[in-house]
């Protein structure tokens, strides 16, 4: 959160599931997100299971308040307990870089403060 502005995890922050993120990237695509995610061999989905395939943003996240410049980039982390400290701090290594680089594609992104580029190896 830090190291993305206009960023927001959805849901209520202390009562939730320990092992599921839900969290929205402002101005960017998630199905963009998952695919440089996977590039780097990192699972996450974009919506709920029974959502899976639709184009529609996520009424629940709607009818959360959630901002409709948010609502289509929101993705969801699911740990397991085979994940690891480190896999989790090589998603926060990459995150940042992705974001700003679909940042600057998008047309709505380009005019937003993007992630902190110290945050980041480049």
């Amino acid at each position: 959160m830090n190291s993305c502005p206009d960023t927001r995890v959805n849901g209520d922050r202390h009562s939730r599931l320990p092992n599921t993120l839900n969290i929205s990237f402002e101005y960017v695509e998630g199905e963009a997100i998952l695919l440089r995610l996977n590039e780097y061999g990192i699972c996450a989905s974009s919506g709920s299971a029974c959502t899976s395939g639709s184009l529609e943003p996520s009424h629940v996240l709607r009818a959360m308040g959630v901002p409709y410049t948010a609502v289509h980039g929101s993705i969801r982390f699911s740990l397991s307990r085979y994940t690891t400290e480190k896999d989790i701090d090589f998603v926060l290594e990459v995150m940042p870089g992705i974001i700003r680089e679909l940042r600057e594609l998008s047309p709505y992104g380009r005019d937003v403060l993007t992630c902190d580029k110290d945050h980041t190896d480049e």
